[in-house]
């Protein structure tokens, strides 16, 4: 436990010094919080290792902190114990469901929780090492739910998504509507691989692998290949790169709103890219557009 981090949250304050004692006596560092508001707060600056939070408390109870805390993708991995009453079995289980790895009850047997703690931190550290290590191979990936919403991610594929940048509601759910739109719904034209641009002006290639428990969809991300056939569609049509993905979307069967909702443009805005390309291309009509650009990446 020694160089740990762990953040208390508890309103009884003689509780709160006892846990802190406890847990400085052994070598970590303990952050204490009175309320729910104040603990998202502190979690605002800092990513504890571990959070030990009680369930019940006035204002923002336990339960919404750590609904919270998972919305987050910086704090989901933080593992959550909860402190709850010997016969508060209803306590248990929502804990459990709004995302708490595990329980105490109280009064709390200061050896016991040691131990949890030790274990919930070595397996959470564990993950982490592992999601660094794919990092370090080139295999830069994350999880989501059907929403698009991140629920873990290996550190290099948050940064990519521009994801580390804190409240940025608006890239949030720009890459939310992107990673839906590579979602499986059943279509036989339906696409697996989308390319973004990153604020950094970098090129993305996000392609999706998978589902890979029940509701969880794995994707993986690279730095987009400029030779591939968005720079021949640039070359041989002389349009831009910007209009060179919409053409190759447009030629993979995607709809208007799929391809807006992939590059994060506005409808509008791709309607204006379009007739852009039909005049660079000399083409009256989507299909027309579509079948010159199939011949051109065909011969790639």
């Amino acid at each position: 436990m020694k160089s740990s981090v762990i953040l208390i949250i508890d309103d009884d304050p003689g509780a709160l010094a006892f846990l802190a004692t406890a847990i400085e006596d052994r070598g970590a560092t303990a952050l204490v919080a009175r309320s729910g508001e104040s603990a998202l707060a502190i979690l605002e600056r800092l990513t504890p290792d571990i959070i030990l939070l009680d369930a019940v408390m006035p204002g923002l109870d336990g339960f919404e902190v750590c609904r919270r805390l998972k919305r987050d993708d910086r704090l989901a991995g933080v593992p959550v114990i909860f402190m709850t009453g010997l016969s508060d079995t209803d306590h248990v289980v929502q804990g459990f469901t709004v995302g708490g790895v595990d329980y105490v009850t109280k009064p709390i047997v200061v050896e016991q929780l040691l131990v949890r703690l030790s274990a919930h931190m070595a397996t959470s550290r564990m993950a982490l090492r592992a999601r660094s290590a794919l990092d370090a191979s080139g295999r830069h990936l994350l999880a989501t739910d059907r929403r698009g919403s991140v629920i873990w991610s290996t550190p290099k594929a948050r940064s990519l998504l521009d994801l580390d940048m804190e409240d940025d509601d608006v890239t949030v759910s720009r890459r939310a509507a992107q990673l839906r739109a590579l979602m499986p719904d059943g279509r036989a034209n339906a696409q697996k691989e989308a390319i973004i641009t990153t604020r950094a002006g970098v090129r993305i290639r996000i392609l999706y692998l998978g589902l890979v428990s029940g509701d969880e969809l794995l994707f993986c991300l690279t730095e987009a290949d400029e030779s591939g056939a968005e720079g021949a569609l640039s070359r041989a049509l002389s349009v831009t790169p910007r209009e060179s993905e919409v053409l190759l979307w447009l030629s993979r069967g995607k709809s208007n709103a799929d391809i807006a909702a992939i590059l994060g443009l506005s409808p509008r805005t791709v309607d204006k890219h379009l007739e852009q390309i039909y005049k660079k291309m000399g083409v009256e009509n989507r299909t027309a557009a579509v079948r010159m650009a199939i011949q051109i990446i065909e011969r790639l």
